[in-house]
């Protein structure tokens, strides 16, 4: 996606890129550091696995999500943030504190 593709709010542009529930937990679960793909797939839950290897490639064109592959055999494939997405975590922090709040406030 280029930039002059990007949508003009920038709330916007932040749903786009990161805007359905696998990325977000994509984002959560690789924040402390990087994963191989199965150790990921257990840490999401419930995700298939051809919907997360789909994501990650897509978070992997747009720059948000790192693949490193070493020469191996067999090959072992690791998966990390990129520093610019690390930069959400306040965000996502806050989206637990919320998440939080609303299950006592609704218990």
């Amino acid at each position: 996606m280029e930039n002059n593709e990007l949508p003009a709010c920038p709330v916007e542009t932040t749903l786009t890129l990161i805007g359905n529930k696998w990325k977000v937990l994509i984002i959560r679960d690789l924040m402390p550091g990087s994963k191989r793909f199965g150790k990921l797939q257990r840490s999401i839950g419930k995700i298939s696995q051809k919907v997360l290897t789909s994501n990650l490639k897509e978070m992997e064109t747009k720059g948000i999500v790192h693949r490193k592959v070493y020469a191996e055999v067999p090959p072992r494939v690791e998966y990390s943030l990129t520093d610019l997405v690390k930069s959400l975590k306040p965000i996502l922090d806050s989206m637990w504190n919320w998440g939080e709040n609303y299950k006592r406030t609704i218990q």
